[in-house]
């Protein structure tokens, strides 16, 4: 796990997030005052709406960065000289620790444990791909 968290600072992950939420944030903010009417109550809704869309294309920033984490997380990992194949195995103990409590892709920060465990196995056999080599 120490290779994924190398991989977030490597790739930049936090400036990139807060350039992203300030964007969105101008986006929405902009959206909400272009639909707010303080004589239609309803038009509050869609500010809301608005709003909620802005986080869920954050949320979806997040798991791309989580995914491009793990990748590098091979890479360090097996440049290092150990398996990375045991970062499946910490994925599927994240798994079973969530099974069936885990909210629907779409309204988390984290990809799935089953789709980060696809995306470790194919970066394991695309090793020649990794930026160092």
């Amino acid at each position: 796990m120490l290779g994924h968290e190398i991989g977030h600072v490597v790739a930049r992950h936090s400036a990139e997030q807060i350039a992203k939420a300030q964007l969105t944030e101008g986006l929405t903010g902009a959206a909400v005052i272009a639909s707010y009417d303080p004589n239609n109550p309803s038009s509050a809704q869609t500010a809301r709406m608005a709003v909620l869309i802005g986080q869920l294309v954050n949320m979806k920033y997040g798991r791309e960065d989580e995914l491009e984490s793990d990748f590098l997380g091979v890479c360090f990992i097996n440049d290092a000289g150990y398996d990375p194949g045991e970062l499946v195995q910490v994925m599927r103990v994240l798994a079973s620790a969530s099974q069936g409590q885990a909210p629907p892709e779409f309204f988390s920060t984290h990809p799935n444990p089953e789709r980060r465990i696809e995306r470790i196995q194919e970066a394991i056999q695309n090793l020649n791909q990794c930026p160092l080599n």
